[in-house]
């Protein structure tokens, strides 16, 4: 089914966003992996450059010396990638999108991008001594001579979905290194700050390289300060010593804590996790369980929720929305929501206008967002390798876990309609959403994939559930051959199912104007049970 209107069915207020998706694109793609932009301990996501850099080479349709040069490119990636070497893949990539780019790949850039910048802590008591070390993560191929300076200084910052860090006026310079190894593979360097003078609040260390008095590269290192952050935390933990009972809220209480152990050990990026929020969420949860009151009983509305995934050894968060007029007496229908490649559990309730929630309360659903252990999880099914290596194995498998202890979280916490359980996703989350309809058909009342990809042979598997698919034909990044082929396995096995085809629809604007769609096509359908 093709609607001749394919935006009528909700409207998009930020059209201009669209207009301008490529030229978006391409700079989150180049900030995705130039040192300039480096996350703290743990590198910018590479599944997400890998997609960025297929999508800016899907959408420019190279030809000429540009193709030649990117088929060079692309036999280098697939020998770095077979022999893992995640530093050289991060290399080329950026290379690769400075082309796309049409920007010139300067010595500056090639350096810069094999820079990063890593500490013990990103979160900041300055109270205490704190050190960052420079590094490398592969060999450039410029040539330099004699040592290098390395002068660090702190900036005030600012994030934003479309440029991601940007640095502002600089708060004050904070060291100089000088004959330092041009070898920061072999020789990191170490560099003692001095942060005790700074208001708490979030910045970014900026560390410049020259040689011979010529710049030669950057890296940054985002950082936040708060003042007895260890005092804080330390008084969440102890405190939970005087709960009685609770067991299952105390990830609730310890979930600030986990996120800063993880960042500092690499495991995540710091994203946009917002520390003294979260930390005044901490500790009202802490007083009431003091007080002898789960303070999420009853509760209604948009809500952070946490819980231990054992397996990992880490606390997860995800989003859950519950109809304000729901009481615990009537069964409710649910939406099981999974986000995109890069993106986090609030990705869909907040990112996508306030529709999805909107919607929930006017339809009556009850709506979940995990996160799906990592933002490039994928739910069960690897994005990229087809015979995955064991710890992008591990991370698949977590993924799955955690959205279906999610699952079982709200099953047993709220009075849930079996017969009306969805499933829904987009892009990562739209091929993690055909993965699970075909390994657990025996759980969803309808499946609702927009923008993603899946395989005909699982549609068999599939057959009883309704679908509702909705893709833009000029989707650059999924092309739109990904639901069309399912599409038509539908059709063939008879598949009560409706097709949304935008014309002129990009990866994202395609959701939003059809949320609507999905909730009455939801409300339409509901699981036999035997």
């Amino acid at each position: 089914m093709r609607h001749k209107d394919g935006f009528a069915r909700g409207r998009w207020s930020a059209r201009s966003f669209f207009s301008a998706l490529p030229a978006i694109l391409a700079l989150l793609a180049l900030l995705a992996v130039l040192a300039v932009d480096a996350a703290a301990q743990a590198r910018p996501n590479l599944a997400l450059a890998r997609v960025m850099y297929n999508s800016m080479k899907a959408d420019a349709n190279p030809k000429g010396e540009l193709k030649a040069q990117l088929d060079a490119l692309d036999k280098e990636l697939a020998e770095a990638n077979a022999a893992s070497r995640t530093g050289e893949v991060r290399h080329l990539l950026a290379k690769g999108i400075a082309l796309l780019s049409k920007r010139e790949w300067t010595d500056t850039i090639e350096f810069s991008t094999s820079l990063v910048l890593r500490a013990e802590e990103t979160y900041v008591d300055p109270g205490r001594p704190y050190a960052v070390r420079l590094e490398q993560i592969y060999v450039p191929r410029v040539v330099l001579t004699g040592s290098l300076t390395v002068k660090a200084a702190l900036y005030n910052t600012e994030r934003s979905v479309l440029t991601g860090l940007q640095l502002r006026e600089k708060v004050k310079d904070l060291s100089v290194r000088e004959g330092v190894s041009r070898d920061l593979l072999d020789e990191p360097c170490r560099i003692d700050l001095d942060l005790s003078g700074v208001p708490d609040g979030a910045y970014a260390i900026l560390t410049s390289v020259s040689a011979k008095d010529a710049h030669v590269g950057s890296a940054v290192l985002p950082v936040e300060i708060s003042r007895g952050l260890g005092a804080r935390l330390a008084a969440l933990e102890s405190g939970l010593k005087d709960v009685k009972g609770f067991d299952a809220l105390r990830a609730e209480v310890l979930y600030p804590a986990d996120r800063i152990r993880c960042v500092n050990r690499g495991l995540i990026e710091m994203g946009a996790f917002k520390l003294e929020a979260e930390l005044k969420a901490a500790e009202e949860t802490l007083a009431a369980l003091k007080a002898g009151r789960d303070p999420f009983a009853g509760r209604t509305g948009g809500m952070k929720r946490h819980y231990l995934l054992e397996e990992a050894g880490e606390i997860m968060p995800y989003r859950l929305y519950v109809p304000t007029k729901y009481d615990g007496k009537a069964a409710y229908p649910m939406i099981l929501a999974l986000h995109g490649l890069g993106a986090t559990e609030d990705s869909l309730l907040d990112d996508y206008g306030p529709n999805f929630i909107r919607l929930a309360e006017q339809h009556g659903y009850i709506v979940a967002a995990p996160l799906g252990y990592r933002v490039d999880g994928a739910y069960g099914r690897p994005l990229f390798e087809a015979d995955p290596d064991e710890a992008l194995r591990r991370k698949v498998e977590l993924s799955e876990k955690d959205i279906f202890n999610v699952l079982a979280l709200v099953r047993k916490g709220y009075k849930i309609d079996e017969s009306r359980i969805f499933l829904m996703g987009h892009s990562m989350g739209a091929i993690g959403t055909w993965y699970q309809g075909a390994k657990h058909p025996e759980i969803w009342a309808g499946l609702a994939p927009f923008s993603g990809f899946g395989n005909p042979a699982t549609v068999a598997a599939m057959k009883n559930i309704p679908e509702f698919v909705v893709h833009g034909d000029a989707d650059p990044t999924v092309p739109v051959a990904g639901s069309r082929t399912m599409v038509a396995e539908m059709k063939k096995l008879g598949v009560d199912h409706v097709y949304i085809e935008v014309p002129g629809g990009n990866h994202l604007n395609v959701v939003t104007p059809n949320l609507a769609a999905m909730f009455d096509f939801f409300d339409k359908h509901k699981r036999k049970i035997p």
